[in-house]
């Protein structure tokens, strides 16, 4: 016979997961946008295009977002309204975090993005961006901890 509280505990965890899937997918959003607010020409419209370039730094933007969002999710100690509150908090302190760090490599590396992101091959310089993105979206999950 299965347990009545069985029901419950399925319920709260399916509401968790629908919760914290729209928290992140809004979130990974955000940073999408900050990136392409901080970036010379429409980010959406080169990913669209598949300007190979602007598609691995996009990615690995997304990637990077998730590691934030998962870190403040599996810190939440299964408190719900803490784990959401938190992995919108720490979400948004990382999307700044990511954006201003990686703008700061591209200044200090003298990488050009806007020429990076429009090329039609890949570019060596795409591969340094991602790697800020992602070393950067590492540093904020690990902090969370």
């Amino acid at each position: 016979m299965i347990d009545p509280s069985f029901f419950a505990v399925i319920g709260r965890g399916i509401g968790a997961i629908l919760l914290y899937a729209v928290l992140g997918v809004l979130l990974m959003l955000l940073g999408f946008f900050a990136v392409d607010l901080t970036t010379p020409g429409k980010l959406n419209r080169m990913v669209k295009e598949g300007l190979p370039n602007a598609v691995i730094v996009t990615a690995a933007g997304m990637i990077s977002m998730a590691f934030i969002v998962v870190t403040a999710i599996y810190s939440s100690s299964g408190a719900l309204l803490e784990g959401v509150l938190a992995s919108l908090i720490f979400g948004l302190v990382g999307i700044i975090a990511q954006v201003g760090g990686v703008r700061l490599l591209e200044w200090v590396t003298g990488i050009d993005i806007g020429t990076v992101l429009t090329a039609d091959t890949v570019r060596p310089q795409a591969f340094v961006v991602s790697a800020a993105h992602l070393a950067l979206g590492l540093v904020v999950a690990v902090a969370i901890l």
